[in-house]
Protein backbone atom coordinates (compact mmCIF):
# COMPACT_ATOMS: atom_id res chain seq x y z
CA UNK A 1 0.00 0.00 0.00
CA UNK A 2 1.30 3.46 -0.92
CA UNK A 3 2.17 5.47 2.18
CA UNK A 4 -0.05 8.53 2.30
CA UNK A 5 0.73 9.55 5.85
CA UNK A 6 3.95 11.37 4.91
CA UNK A 7 1.93 14.20 3.33
CA UNK A 8 0.16 17.05 5.19
CA UNK A 9 -3.32 16.35 6.47
CA UNK A 10 -6.04 17.78 4.28
CA UNK A 11 -7.93 18.99 7.33
CA UNK A 12 -5.02 21.27 8.29
CA UNK A 13 -5.53 23.25 5.09
CA UNK A 14 -9.01 24.25 6.24
CA UNK A 15 -8.10 24.96 9.87
CA UNK A 16 -8.56 28.44 11.34
CA UNK A 17 -4.80 28.63 11.80
CA UNK A 18 -4.06 28.02 8.12
CA UNK A 19 -6.87 30.30 6.99
CA UNK A 20 -5.48 33.20 9.01
CA UNK A 21 -1.98 32.37 7.82
CA UNK A 22 -3.16 32.65 4.21
CA UNK A 23 -4.78 35.98 5.08
CA UNK A 24 -1.50 37.17 6.52
CA UNK A 25 0.42 35.93 3.47
CA UNK A 26 -1.90 37.98 1.24
CA UNK A 27 -1.50 41.12 3.35
CA UNK A 28 2.28 40.77 3.45
CA UNK A 29 2.41 40.23 -0.33
CA UNK A 30 0.58 43.55 -0.75
CA UNK A 31 3.03 45.27 1.62
CA UNK A 32 5.98 43.88 -0.33
CA UNK A 33 4.44 45.15 -3.55
CA UNK A 34 3.86 48.61 -2.05
CA UNK A 35 7.46 48.68 -0.93
CA UNK A 36 8.64 47.84 -4.43
CA UNK A 37 6.46 50.65 -5.79
CA UNK A 38 7.85 53.13 -3.27
CA UNK A 39 4.71 53.46 -1.16
CA UNK A 40 5.98 51.67 1.96
CA UNK A 41 9.48 52.46 3.23
CA UNK A 42 12.13 49.81 3.74
CA UNK A 43 12.05 50.51 7.47
CA UNK A 44 8.30 50.03 7.77
CA UNK A 45 8.37 46.89 5.64
CA UNK A 46 11.15 45.45 7.82
CA UNK A 47 9.05 45.97 10.95
CA UNK A 48 5.96 44.53 9.29
CA UNK A 49 7.74 41.40 8.06
CA UNK A 50 9.49 40.82 11.39
CA UNK A 51 6.52 41.44 13.70
CA UNK A 52 3.40 40.56 11.73
CA UNK A 53 1.62 37.70 13.44
CA UNK A 54 -1.75 36.68 14.79
CA UNK A 55 -3.35 34.58 17.48
CA UNK A 56 -6.39 32.69 16.24
CA UNK A 57 -8.10 32.74 19.63
CA UNK A 58 -7.50 36.48 19.95
CA UNK A 59 -8.96 37.08 16.47
CA UNK A 60 -12.08 35.17 17.45
CA UNK A 61 -12.29 37.16 20.67
CA UNK A 62 -12.12 40.49 18.85
CA UNK A 63 -14.71 39.32 16.33
CA UNK A 64 -17.23 38.94 19.13
CA UNK A 65 -17.20 42.74 19.27
CA UNK A 66 -16.54 43.73 15.65
CA UNK A 67 -18.86 41.13 14.10
CA UNK A 68 -16.42 41.29 11.14
CA UNK A 69 -13.76 38.63 10.76
CA UNK A 70 -11.30 40.56 8.59
CA UNK A 71 -11.40 43.64 10.81
CA UNK A 72 -10.86 41.41 13.85
CA UNK A 73 -7.88 39.82 12.13
CA UNK A 74 -6.35 43.18 11.13
CA UNK A 75 -6.84 44.50 14.65
CA UNK A 76 -4.96 41.53 16.08
CA UNK A 77 -2.13 41.84 13.54
CA UNK A 78 -1.80 45.54 14.39
CA UNK A 79 -1.33 44.57 18.04
CA UNK A 80 1.86 42.77 16.99
CA UNK A 81 3.14 45.28 14.42
CA UNK A 82 2.42 48.66 15.96
CA UNK A 83 2.55 51.95 14.02
CA UNK A 84 3.65 50.57 10.58
CA UNK A 85 0.47 48.45 10.56
CA UNK A 86 -1.23 51.45 8.91
CA UNK A 87 0.08 50.06 5.61
CA UNK A 88 -1.48 46.63 6.13
CA UNK A 89 -4.70 46.41 4.08
CA UNK A 90 -3.98 49.83 2.56
CA UNK A 91 -6.39 50.47 -0.35
CA UNK A 92 -7.75 46.94 -0.12
CA UNK A 93 -11.18 45.52 0.62
CA UNK A 94 -12.01 42.41 2.60
CA UNK A 95 -12.62 40.31 -0.49
CA UNK A 96 -9.13 41.05 -1.78
CA UNK A 97 -7.91 39.16 1.27
CA UNK A 98 -10.65 36.56 1.52
CA UNK A 99 -10.80 35.51 -2.10
CA UNK A 100 -7.06 35.56 -2.72
CA UNK A 101 -6.42 33.59 0.47
CA UNK A 102 -9.21 31.19 -0.45
CA UNK A 103 -7.43 30.61 -3.76
CA UNK A 104 -4.33 29.61 -1.79
CA UNK A 105 -6.33 27.14 0.30
CA UNK A 106 -8.13 25.66 -2.71
CA UNK A 107 -4.83 25.28 -4.53
CA UNK A 108 -3.26 23.54 -1.54
CA UNK A 109 -6.24 21.18 -1.26
CA UNK A 110 -6.36 20.50 -4.99
CA UNK A 111 -2.68 19.59 -5.10
CA UNK A 112 -3.21 16.99 -2.36
CA UNK A 113 -6.11 15.53 -4.33
CA UNK A 114 -4.03 15.57 -7.50
CA UNK A 115 -1.28 13.58 -5.81
CA UNK A 116 -3.77 11.03 -4.49
CA UNK A 117 -5.22 10.66 -8.00
CA UNK A 118 -1.73 9.91 -9.32
CA UNK A 119 -1.19 7.36 -6.55
CA UNK A 120 -4.50 5.74 -7.49
CA UNK A 121 -3.44 5.33 -11.12
CA UNK A 122 -0.42 3.31 -9.98
CA UNK A 123 -2.66 0.81 -8.21
CA UNK A 124 -5.10 0.64 -11.13
CA UNK A 125 -2.25 0.06 -13.57
CA UNK A 126 -0.88 -2.80 -11.47
CA UNK A 127 -4.27 -4.51 -11.35
CA UNK A 128 -4.89 -3.98 -15.06
CA UNK A 129 -1.59 -5.67 -15.89
CA UNK A 130 -2.15 -8.46 -13.36
CA UNK A 131 -5.51 -9.46 -14.83
CA UNK A 132 -4.89 -8.63 -18.51
CA UNK A 133 -5.09 -12.25 -19.67
CA UNK A 134 -7.94 -13.34 -17.40
CA UNK A 135 -10.93 -14.06 -19.63
CA UNK A 136 -14.27 -13.02 -18.16
CA UNK A 137 -17.83 -12.52 -19.31
CA UNK A 138 -18.75 -9.01 -20.34
CA UNK A 139 -22.25 -7.83 -19.50
CA UNK A 140 -24.70 -5.39 -20.99
CA UNK A 141 -27.90 -4.51 -19.11
CA UNK A 142 -26.48 -6.79 -16.41
CA UNK A 143 -26.89 -9.77 -18.76
CA UNK A 144 -24.11 -11.93 -20.20
CA UNK A 145 -22.90 -10.52 -23.50
CA UNK A 146 -19.48 -11.67 -24.80
CA UNK A 147 -16.14 -12.63 -23.26
CA UNK A 148 -13.54 -9.96 -22.60
CA UNK A 149 -10.47 -9.32 -20.45
CA UNK A 150 -11.03 -8.87 -16.72
CA UNK A 151 -8.09 -6.47 -16.75
CA UNK A 152 -10.00 -4.12 -19.04
CA UNK A 153 -12.16 -3.14 -16.08
CA UNK A 154 -9.12 -1.65 -14.37
CA UNK A 155 -7.75 -0.28 -17.65
CA UNK A 156 -11.02 1.59 -18.21
CA UNK A 157 -10.86 3.14 -14.74
CA UNK A 158 -7.19 4.01 -15.22
CA UNK A 159 -8.00 5.87 -18.43
CA UNK A 160 -10.87 7.79 -16.80
CA UNK A 161 -8.72 8.80 -13.84
CA UNK A 162 -6.17 10.16 -16.33
CA UNK A 163 -8.90 12.41 -17.74
CA UNK A 164 -9.83 13.45 -14.22
CA UNK A 165 -6.22 14.43 -13.61
CA UNK A 166 -6.39 16.64 -16.70
CA UNK A 167 -9.68 18.16 -15.52
CA UNK A 168 -8.24 18.89 -12.10
CA UNK A 169 -5.08 20.37 -13.61
CA UNK A 170 -7.25 22.78 -15.60
CA UNK A 171 -9.39 23.62 -12.58
CA UNK A 172 -6.26 24.35 -10.51
CA UNK A 173 -5.18 26.87 -13.14
CA UNK A 174 -8.56 28.58 -13.00
CA UNK A 175 -8.70 28.81 -9.19
CA UNK A 176 -5.06 29.86 -8.76
CA UNK A 177 -5.84 33.53 -9.18
CA UNK A 178 -5.69 36.57 -6.93
CA UNK A 179 -7.14 40.06 -6.82
CA UNK A 180 -5.94 43.32 -5.26
CA UNK A 181 -8.35 45.79 -6.83
CA UNK A 182 -10.29 47.44 -4.03
CA UNK A 183 -13.91 47.95 -3.06
CA UNK A 184 -15.60 47.38 -6.43
CA UNK A 185 -12.66 46.06 -8.41
CA UNK A 186 -11.76 49.25 -10.29
CA UNK A 187 -8.31 49.93 -8.73
CA UNK A 188 -9.43 53.35 -7.47
CA UNK A 189 -7.15 53.16 -4.42
CA UNK A 190 -4.64 50.54 -5.47
CA UNK A 191 -2.76 49.95 -8.73
CA UNK A 192 -2.89 47.02 -11.15
CA UNK A 193 0.91 46.95 -10.89
CA UNK A 194 0.65 46.31 -7.15
CA UNK A 195 -1.74 43.44 -7.87
CA UNK A 196 0.69 41.91 -10.36
CA UNK A 197 3.64 42.08 -7.96
CA UNK A 198 1.63 40.77 -4.99
CA UNK A 199 0.26 37.84 -6.99
CA UNK A 200 3.77 36.92 -8.12
CA UNK A 201 4.79 36.68 -4.44
CA UNK A 202 1.88 34.29 -3.88
CA UNK A 203 2.47 32.26 -7.07
CA UNK A 204 -0.99 33.25 -8.31
CA UNK A 205 -2.16 34.85 -11.54
CA UNK A 206 -4.02 38.19 -11.35
CA UNK A 207 -7.63 37.94 -12.52
CA UNK A 208 -8.42 39.74 -15.75
CA UNK A 209 -11.37 41.46 -14.13
CA UNK A 210 -13.16 41.32 -10.79
CA UNK A 211 -16.02 43.16 -9.15
CA UNK A 212 -15.44 43.13 -5.43
CA UNK A 213 -14.90 39.41 -5.67
CA UNK A 214 -13.27 36.77 -7.85
CA UNK A 215 -16.10 35.39 -9.95
CA UNK A 216 -17.59 32.12 -8.75
CA UNK A 217 -17.61 30.27 -12.07
CA UNK A 218 -14.04 29.31 -11.12
CA UNK A 219 -15.12 27.80 -7.83
CA UNK A 220 -18.10 26.02 -9.37
CA UNK A 221 -15.82 24.48 -12.01
CA UNK A 222 -13.52 23.25 -9.27
CA UNK A 223 -16.38 21.65 -7.36
CA UNK A 224 -17.87 20.22 -10.56
CA UNK A 225 -14.56 18.50 -11.26
CA UNK A 226 -14.54 17.17 -7.71
CA UNK A 227 -18.06 15.81 -8.27
CA UNK A 228 -17.01 14.19 -11.58
CA UNK A 229 -14.08 12.49 -9.87
CA UNK A 230 -16.51 11.30 -7.22
CA UNK A 231 -18.76 9.88 -9.93
CA UNK A 232 -15.81 7.90 -11.32
CA UNK A 233 -15.19 6.44 -7.89
CA UNK A 234 -18.87 5.58 -7.64
CA UNK A 235 -18.70 3.85 -11.04
CA UNK A 236 -15.87 1.68 -9.71
CA UNK A 237 -17.73 1.04 -6.46
CA UNK A 238 -20.91 -0.06 -8.24
CA UNK A 239 -18.95 -2.58 -10.34
CA UNK A 240 -17.29 -4.00 -7.24
CA UNK A 241 -20.63 -4.21 -5.44
CA UNK A 242 -22.10 -6.16 -8.35
CA UNK A 243 -19.09 -8.46 -8.63
CA UNK A 244 -19.20 -9.19 -4.89
CA UNK A 245 -22.79 -10.43 -4.99
CA UNK A 246 -22.97 -14.06 -3.84
CA UNK A 247 -24.33 -15.18 -7.21
CA UNK A 248 -21.41 -13.53 -9.03
CA UNK A 249 -18.45 -13.33 -6.63
CA UNK A 250 -15.80 -12.57 -9.23
CA UNK A 251 -14.08 -10.09 -6.91
CA UNK A 252 -14.67 -8.69 -3.45
CA UNK A 253 -13.30 -6.24 -0.95
CA UNK A 254 -10.65 -7.69 1.33
CA UNK A 255 -11.91 -8.88 4.72
CA UNK A 256 -9.40 -8.41 7.52
CA UNK A 257 -8.86 -10.75 10.45
CA UNK A 258 -11.38 -9.99 13.17
CA UNK A 259 -13.64 -7.97 10.86
CA UNK A 260 -17.39 -8.51 11.25
CA UNK A 261 -19.96 -8.17 8.47
CA UNK A 262 -23.25 -8.32 10.34
CA UNK A 263 -24.49 -8.11 13.90
CA UNK A 264 -26.99 -10.88 13.16
CA UNK A 265 -25.38 -13.09 10.50
CA UNK A 266 -21.80 -14.24 11.18
CA UNK A 267 -21.30 -15.40 7.59
CA UNK A 268 -21.65 -11.93 6.02
CA UNK A 269 -18.85 -10.16 4.11
CA UNK A 270 -20.31 -6.96 2.70
CA UNK A 271 -18.91 -4.39 0.21
CA UNK A 272 -19.06 -1.68 2.86
CA UNK A 273 -16.37 0.61 1.47
CA UNK A 274 -17.89 0.53 -2.01
CA UNK A 275 -21.31 1.32 -0.58
CA UNK A 276 -19.77 4.17 1.41
CA UNK A 277 -18.19 5.54 -1.77
CA UNK A 278 -21.53 5.36 -3.59
CA UNK A 279 -23.21 7.34 -0.84
CA UNK A 280 -20.52 9.98 -0.44
CA UNK A 281 -20.42 10.66 -4.19
CA UNK A 282 -23.97 12.01 -3.80
CA UNK A 283 -22.73 14.59 -1.32
CA UNK A 284 -20.09 15.79 -3.78
CA UNK A 285 -22.70 16.19 -6.51
CA UNK A 286 -25.01 18.10 -4.19
CA UNK A 287 -22.16 20.42 -3.18
CA UNK A 288 -21.31 21.10 -6.82
CA UNK A 289 -24.89 22.21 -7.40
CA UNK A 290 -24.61 24.59 -4.44
CA UNK A 291 -21.43 26.02 -5.97
CA UNK A 292 -23.23 26.73 -9.23
CA UNK A 293 -25.94 28.57 -7.30
CA UNK A 294 -23.17 30.91 -6.07
CA UNK A 295 -22.45 32.24 -9.55
CA UNK A 296 -25.32 34.73 -9.60
CA UNK A 297 -24.78 37.51 -7.04
CA UNK A 298 -26.21 41.03 -6.68
CA UNK A 299 -24.35 43.72 -8.61
CA UNK A 300 -20.64 43.89 -7.69
CA UNK A 301 -21.09 41.51 -4.77
CA UNK A 302 -23.21 40.14 -2.00
CA UNK A 303 -22.20 37.52 0.55
CA UNK A 304 -24.78 34.81 -0.12
CA UNK A 305 -21.96 32.68 -1.55
CA UNK A 306 -19.72 33.03 1.48
CA UNK A 307 -21.71 30.99 3.98
CA UNK A 308 -22.15 28.21 1.42
CA UNK A 309 -18.44 28.04 0.61
CA UNK A 310 -17.48 27.76 4.26
CA UNK A 311 -19.19 24.36 4.11
CA UNK A 312 -18.85 23.02 0.59
CA UNK A 313 -15.18 23.79 -0.10
CA UNK A 314 -13.70 22.16 3.01
CA UNK A 315 -16.26 19.35 2.97
CA UNK A 316 -15.83 18.46 -0.71
CA UNK A 317 -12.03 18.55 -0.79
CA UNK A 318 -11.65 16.68 2.50
CA UNK A 319 -14.31 14.18 1.43
CA UNK A 320 -12.87 13.48 -2.02
CA UNK A 321 -9.36 13.10 -0.60
CA UNK A 322 -10.74 10.58 1.91
CA UNK A 323 -12.69 8.73 -0.80
CA UNK A 324 -9.59 8.47 -2.98
CA UNK A 325 -7.57 7.18 -0.05
CA UNK A 326 -10.21 4.54 0.71
CA UNK A 327 -10.63 3.52 -2.93
CA UNK A 328 -6.88 3.27 -3.49
CA UNK A 329 -6.61 0.87 -0.53
CA UNK A 330 -9.68 -1.05 -1.71
CA UNK A 331 -8.31 -1.67 -5.21
CA UNK A 332 -4.81 -2.37 -3.93
CA UNK A 333 -6.21 -5.17 -1.74
CA UNK A 334 -9.08 -6.35 -3.95
CA UNK A 335 -9.60 -10.12 -4.02
CA UNK A 336 -10.23 -11.61 -7.46
CA UNK A 337 -11.53 -15.19 -7.86
CA UNK A 338 -10.39 -16.56 -11.27
CA UNK A 339 -12.26 -19.81 -10.69
CA UNK A 340 -15.54 -17.93 -10.25
CA UNK A 341 -14.76 -15.79 -13.27
CA UNK A 342 -14.35 -18.97 -15.32
CA UNK A 343 -17.50 -20.51 -13.84
CA UNK A 344 -19.57 -17.47 -14.81
CA UNK A 345 -18.00 -17.39 -18.27
CA UNK A 346 -19.30 -20.93 -18.88
CA UNK A 347 -22.61 -20.39 -17.11
CA UNK A 348 -24.69 -20.16 -20.30
CA UNK A 349 -23.27 -23.30 -21.95
CA UNK A 350 -21.63 -21.46 -24.86
CA UNK A 351 -24.36 -18.93 -25.70
CA UNK A 352 -21.66 -16.25 -25.66
CA UNK A 353 -20.56 -17.47 -29.11
CA UNK A 354 -23.88 -16.63 -30.78
CA UNK A 355 -22.61 -13.47 -32.52
CA UNK A 356 -19.54 -15.24 -33.90
CA UNK A 357 -21.77 -17.92 -35.36
CA UNK A 358 -24.09 -15.25 -36.79
CA UNK A 359 -21.16 -13.62 -38.56
CA UNK A 360 -19.84 -16.95 -39.83
CA UNK A 361 -23.20 -17.92 -41.37
CA UNK A 362 -23.47 -14.52 -43.04
CA UNK A 363 -19.88 -14.82 -44.26
CA UNK A 364 -20.71 -18.19 -45.81
CA UNK A 365 -23.80 -17.01 -47.71
CA UNK A 366 -26.75 -17.15 -45.29
CA UNK A 367 -28.84 -13.96 -45.04
CA UNK A 368 -28.62 -12.06 -41.78
CA UNK A 369 -32.35 -12.49 -41.13
CA UNK A 370 -32.24 -16.26 -41.64
CA UNK A 371 -29.00 -16.59 -39.65
CA UNK A 372 -30.49 -14.67 -36.73
CA UNK A 373 -33.64 -16.78 -36.68
CA UNK A 374 -31.73 -20.06 -36.86
CA UNK A 375 -29.28 -19.11 -34.14
CA UNK A 376 -31.87 -17.58 -31.84
CA UNK A 377 -33.95 -20.76 -32.05
CA UNK A 378 -30.98 -22.82 -30.88
CA UNK A 379 -30.00 -20.23 -28.28
CA UNK A 380 -33.45 -20.29 -26.67
CA UNK A 381 -33.39 -24.06 -26.57
CA UNK A 382 -29.93 -23.99 -25.01
CA UNK A 383 -31.15 -21.51 -22.41
CA UNK A 384 -34.34 -23.41 -21.55
CA UNK A 385 -32.92 -26.95 -21.60
CA UNK A 386 -29.49 -26.08 -20.14
CA UNK A 387 -27.63 -28.03 -22.82
CA UNK A 388 -24.51 -27.23 -24.83
CA UNK A 389 -25.05 -24.57 -27.48
CA UNK A 390 -22.29 -26.07 -29.60
CA UNK A 391 -23.86 -29.53 -29.57
CA UNK A 392 -27.23 -28.08 -30.61
CA UNK A 393 -25.61 -26.16 -33.44
CA UNK A 394 -23.75 -29.22 -34.66
CA UNK A 395 -27.05 -31.15 -34.77
CA UNK A 396 -28.87 -28.42 -36.69
CA UNK A 397 -28.92 -29.21 -40.40
CA UNK A 398 -29.76 -25.62 -41.36
CA UNK A 399 -26.62 -24.40 -39.60
CA UNK A 400 -24.38 -27.14 -40.93
CA UNK A 401 -25.37 -26.35 -44.54
CA UNK A 402 -23.22 -23.24 -44.21
CA UNK A 403 -20.36 -24.24 -41.92
CA UNK A 404 -17.77 -26.99 -41.64
CA UNK A 405 -16.42 -28.75 -38.56
CA UNK A 406 -13.37 -26.51 -38.79
CA UNK A 407 -15.64 -23.47 -38.86
CA UNK A 408 -17.38 -24.70 -35.70
CA UNK A 409 -14.06 -25.13 -33.89
CA UNK A 410 -13.09 -21.61 -34.91
CA UNK A 411 -16.46 -20.18 -33.83
CA UNK A 412 -16.35 -21.80 -30.40
CA UNK A 413 -12.89 -20.51 -29.50
CA UNK A 414 -12.04 -17.86 -26.90
CA UNK A 415 -8.87 -16.72 -28.66
CA UNK A 416 -10.43 -13.77 -30.51
CA UNK A 417 -11.55 -12.09 -27.29
CA UNK A 418 -8.04 -11.33 -26.07
CA UNK A 419 -6.23 -10.78 -29.36
CA UNK A 420 -6.54 -6.96 -29.30
CA UNK A 421 -6.17 -6.38 -25.58
CA UNK A 422 -2.51 -5.39 -25.94
CA UNK A 423 -3.53 -2.83 -28.56
CA UNK A 424 -6.02 -1.29 -26.11
CA UNK A 425 -3.48 -1.31 -23.29
CA UNK A 426 -0.93 0.48 -25.49
CA UNK A 427 -3.48 3.10 -26.48
CA UNK A 428 -4.40 3.69 -22.85
CA UNK A 429 -0.71 3.91 -21.90
CA UNK A 430 -0.51 0.82 -19.73
CA UNK A 431 2.17 -0.96 -21.78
Amino acid sequence: MIDRYSRPEMKQIWSQQNKYQCWLDVELAACRAMNKLGIVSDEDLKVILEKANFDADRVDEIELTTKHDVIAFLTNVAEYVGEPSRWIHYGMTSSDVLDTALALQMKQAAELILQQLKDFTIVLKNKALEHKDLLTIGRSHGIHAEPTSFGLKFALWYDEIQRNIQRLDNAIKHISVGQFSGAVGNYAHISPELEKIACEHLNLTPVNIATQIIQRDRHSEFLAVIAIIGSTLEKIAVEIRHCQRTEVLEMEESFSKGQKGSSAMPHKKNPITSEQISGLARVLRANSMAAMENNALWHERDISHSSVERIILPDSTILLHYMLFKMTALIDNIVVYPEHVKRNLNLTNGLVFSQVLLLKLAENGCSREDSYAIIQRNAMRCWNEKVSFQSLVEQDEEVMKYVSKEDINEVFSYDRYLKNVDYIYKRVGLI
